[in-house]
């Protein structure tokens, strides 16, 4: 997977971004990890890192303030999908997000996203079915303390 393009697909709305500035740190089979300066000037963050990890349908990112502390880490789940030569890569949202605060409380957000883009047929039942099950396997990761080896891999590549 060398030279790939890295997209950003969400289903709200519906948008398709091409991570131009992204810098790939890793990129193999099972993984690829970017850093990052968010798209839009927030007050609240600044930059980041983000762990694409392929085999379990989640993106994990860690959200940065401008002095480099932890906003929270912001758990995307995804599909994944590449072009035939495998330069393209699209990320999918799957609308469900789960957030991990520094304090270790956990917040699952967007299901009511999910449960509507399903409703009105924005996602099919192969969709909602990986959304949940992704989800249900990064909240048992997360209870069990494995959520530390994503952190510790991201952590590994800063600076």
């Amino acid at each position: 997977m060398e030279n790939i393009r890295l997209y950003r697909k969400r289903l709200i709305p519906d948008e398709c971004v091409l991570l131009k500035d992204d810098e790939i740190l890793l990129c193999n089979d099972e993984y690829i990890l970017t850093k990052w300066k968010t798209l839009k000037k927030r007050s609240d963050m600044d930059h980041g890192m983000s762990l694409y990890c392929l085999k379990k349908g989640i993106k994990v990112s860690k959200f940065c303030k401008s002095d480099d502390s932890l906003l929270y880490w912001y758990c995307d789940i995804v599909d994944y999908e590449t072009d035939e030569d495998r330069s393209m890569f699209i990320s999918t949202d799957l609308l469900t997000d789960v957030l991990i605060y520094p304090n270790g409380d956990v917040k699952v957000v967007d299901l009511d996203e999910l449960a509507e883009a399903h409703r009105t047929g924005l996602i099919d039942d192969d969709r909602l079915y990986r959304s949940l099950t992704y989800t249900n396997a990064l909240l048992k990761d997360i209870d069990d303390g494995n959520f530390a080896d994503y952190a510790a891999l991201i952590n590994s590549y800063e600076n």
